[in-house]
């Protein structure tokens, strides 16, 4: 395995051009010497490749699942001229280990509701740890080309989700899905491959962006391998594009968005779970190197040695700790060194990640999405820790969102983000929790930059409260003179979905985001919606998915 160098990495720091550079990282600018790059649709290949027209491989490899040549059938009908088109995210294990569907007949029978339910599309998320399992630069797509198949049999569009990270918390989690085994092994080899907290804790939810341009994944750069994940996707699903997968979404991050592990995703998907602070993720040797680089250039080498000292425990109150209390070091010169630093780093991670995206779909028919993650605790609080820890300078005198409105802005990207269905506390009693307040501000900033939205929801409670909220969330981002598209996508599809209960409260919400009079013009009521509420129908497709 190539050797990590422990000195300063250029290649953190490399961005698309100087102008761009000074203009959006003048700390990161103070800190580099790195060269400029030419951005190409070849600038992130591993390969030496023939291109054809707008970069388009000629004669494109075929697919290493052996399968035969993919072809779409018929464009699914618009369901919703006007309104907020509505998908629902398949569960994450419906492609196993193996690369197969798990329960075809399930996924058969759950399709068929949902398009009778007037549903959009479907969100599938492509696992790198299940397409390129085994050895880098075998790809095995054919489960998730039989799933894309039968979507567009039931007139259902697909966003495509490129998961570059892990799902589940172990291996005894039913939808445990890591990292592919051979990139396992290389950490194995050199831990400095993850994130590591101050601590020492290693987080290998998803490759540290220290090393995104470095030669450390078999030669390849973990951002040259994701590029090749997503070229080798483009080419197999190319009949596809722009009719049945019209959204393509990047992952860039743990849970697919562009954040820090600052906290175990597991942890951020349970309401139960005490608000956390979240722990920096700036301790491996390559992010300690760019630290320290920084520090030295702008001549106060005592700066990067490592974060901020006085951020206590995780689930501390923010006002007992000397960094994140309300007059705490994080507004001091240090906290804001270290602050544009650490949120920097991560704007150009993204950044990178925007140029490699657009540049392999260009004129492929298919929308970009990108995920910001909805992180509310501590939102009322003058330093909001939970989102500084994540990688968002977001406090009560910086907006943290706006500089990433601009980023996908800049690139016609979507903003996917969560929260659209959650209220605030009704008593605060302490609380220093707003989802409703981190929603407007990040709207806001949407607005700011005529960012199209994708909302979701962050918890599972199927119930009318929840979906009401969603129903008034949308309306944020309709609202004044900014007005931008919007969709919404369910999260996620399960057995529970299909109960007597839930089923005609879903597919009444479903009627509710999307415009009933197209709605009705498509489906005829009477005979569709005695299928959709009766109790044979739901206990049919309930029986089916019990599997999962």
């Amino acid at each position: 395995m190539t050797a990590i160098s422990p000195s300063p990495p250029s290649s953190i720091f490399a961005a698309p051009g100087r102008r761009f550079f000074d203009r959006r990282y003048p700390l990161l600018r103070r800190c580099s010497t790195a060269p400029r790059l030419a951005v190409s649709s070849r600038l992130f290949s591993s390969r030496s490749s023939r291109s054809g027209t707008n970069g388009f491989l000629e004669d494109p490899p075929p697919s290493s699942s052996g399968g035969d040549v993919l072809h779409a059938g018929p464009p699914p009908s618009p369901r919703s001229a006007e309104g907020v088109p509505v998908f629902v995210t398949l569960p994450a294990n419906v492609v196993g280990p193996g690369g197969r569907i798990v329960n075809r007949k399930a996924m058969l029978a759950s399709l068929k509701a949902l398009s009778l339910a007037g549903v959009e599309g479907v969100v599938v998320e492509f696992w790198w740890g299940i397409v390129e399992r085994d050895n880098p630069g075998v790809y095995d797509w054919s489960g998730y080309a039989d799933l894309v198949s039968m979507a567009s049999r039931h007139g259902l569009k697909v966003r495509a989700i490129m998961a570059f990270h892990q799902c589940g918390s172990g291996p005894g989690d039913p939808c445990w899905i890591p990292l592919p085994q051979w990139v396992l092994k290389e950490m194995d080899r050199e831990p400095d491959l993850a994130y590591s907290d101050r601590y020492g804790r290693r987080n290998k939810e998803y490759i540290s962006l220290g090393c995104d341009n470095l030669p450390v994944l078999k030669g390849r750069s973990p951002i040259q391998t994701y590029s090749d994940f997503m070229r080798s996707f483009r080419d197999t699903f190319k009949h596809f594009l722009g009719i049945v997968i019209t959204e393509v979404q990047v992952g860039m991050g743990p849970a697919g968005e562009l954040r820090y592990p600052s906290c175990p995703s597991e942890k951020l998907k349970r309401p139960s779970s005490p608000p956390e602070l979240g722990e920096f993720q700036c301790y491996d040797k390559n992010m300690l190197a760019s630290l320290r680089a920084c520090a030295q250039n702008i001549g106060m080498p005592e700066w990067g040695y490592g974060g901020p000292l006085g951020v206590s425990n995780l689930t501390q109150n923010p006002e007992e700790t000397s960094f994140f209390r309300s007059n705490g070091s994080w507004n001091s010169d240090y906290g804001k060194f270290f602050l544009e630093w650490y949120s920097g780093l991560l704007l150009l991670h993204g950044e990178i990640l925007c140029m490699a995206t657009t540049a392999i779909f260009l004129q492929t028919g298919v929308k970009i999405f990108a995920k910001v993650a909805g992180i509310y605790w501590h939102y009322l609080t003058c330093s909001h820790p939970s989102e500084l820890t994540a990688g968002y300078y977001n406090t009560i005198t910086r907006d943290g969102y706006l500089p990433l409105a601009r980023l996908f802005g800049k690139y016609k990207m979507i903003l996917c983000c969560s929260c659209f269905d959650i209220q605030d506390p009704e008593e605060l009693k302490g609380s220093k929790s707003s989802p409703e307040g981190f929603l407007r501000q990040l709207v806001y900033a949407a607005r700011m930059h005529n960012l199209p939205l994708s909302g979701e929801n962050s918890g599972t409670i199927l119930d009318d409260k929840s979906l009401d909220q969603v129903i008034k969330s949308s309306r944020l981002s309709s609202a004044g003179a900014y007005e931008s598209s919007l969709s919404f996508n369910y999260v996620r599809m399960d057995r529970h979905l299909f109960d007597p209960h839930n089923w005609p409260r879903f597919t009444r919400f479903v009627r509710q985001m999307s415009n009933a009079r197209t709605f009705q013009a498509k489906l005829d009521f009477r005979g569709r919606d005695q299928y959709l509420s009766s109790c044979s129908a739901t206990e049919e497709v309930k029986r089916s998915f019990a599997f999962y």
